[in-house]
């Protein structure tokens, strides 16, 4: 990478983790993804009941596999127990003692904004877990609010309709119509201005492109 390049995304970087410190999130920066996944494992303890969120970031860093093999129990409802429904696998989620989520966008003001179709990862995000950790790659970095949700309609939404095999008109053209399809996985949209006051709330950004 050009140092002029690298210069700007660590201002930018750096811009955005003194916001989201002011606003109460822990923070931690991990220049790659095996960083940022031994800092994950470092925050949880190896007793802990750990819940995941429909997060394809936390997938790609293997946190999950490397919590599985030190004997931490995951509940996970892309990998629901045999027989179970995955529904009642997200209902297990929110009552464990950590969570793992990305966010589908992380602005320079410290601000957290996510969509979901069920409204589990949100939910689990905000009351629940006593404590939550966020992992976003670089990518999710946006200038606020606004530049979030635009984000999270023409980026983040139609790329995991298109994953998920979601009939969608987004999921065909890659551009948000507002639709009223009966699938449609944007419903419920949070934003997470300050820590709340009852979970403890760690972001890891990443120096990595990770997940969608």
């Amino acid at each position: 990478m050009h140092e002029v390049k690298r210069w700007y995304r660590d201002q930018r970087i750096q811009r955005t983790l003194v916001a989201l410190k002011k606003n109460g999130f822990q923070t931690f920066f991990a220049p790659t993804r095996r960083d940022a996944r031994e800092k994950a494992l470092s925050l949880i303890p190896s007793n802990a009941i750990v819940g995941v969120g429909g997060s394809v970031t936390i997938r790609e860093i293997n946190l999950i596999d490397s919590l599985t093999s030190r004997g931490n129990t995951v509940v996970q409802h892309w990998s629901p127990p045999s027989g179970e429904d995955p529904v009642t696998t997200m209902r297990k989620e929110i009552g464990s003692d950590i969570f793992l989520a990305s966010s589908n966008a992380v602005t320079e003001d410290g601000k957290l904004i996510n969509t979901d179709g069920t409204g589990n990862r949100i939910a689990a995000m905000t009351f629940g877990p006593r404590k939550v950790i966020v992992i976003a790659g670089i990518n999710k970095i946006v200038k606020d609010v606004a530049d979030g949700i635009q984000r999270v309609k023409n980026v983040a939404a139609p790329m995991n309709a298109r994953r998920l095999n979601i009939k969608t008109p987004c999921a065909v053209t890659g551009v948000c119509t507002d639709c009223d399809a009966p699938n449609r996985i944007c419903r419920v949209t949070t934003i997470i201005e300050k820590k709340p006051t009852e979970t403890d709330v760690t972001v890891i950004l990443v120096g990595e492109k990770l997940g969608f």
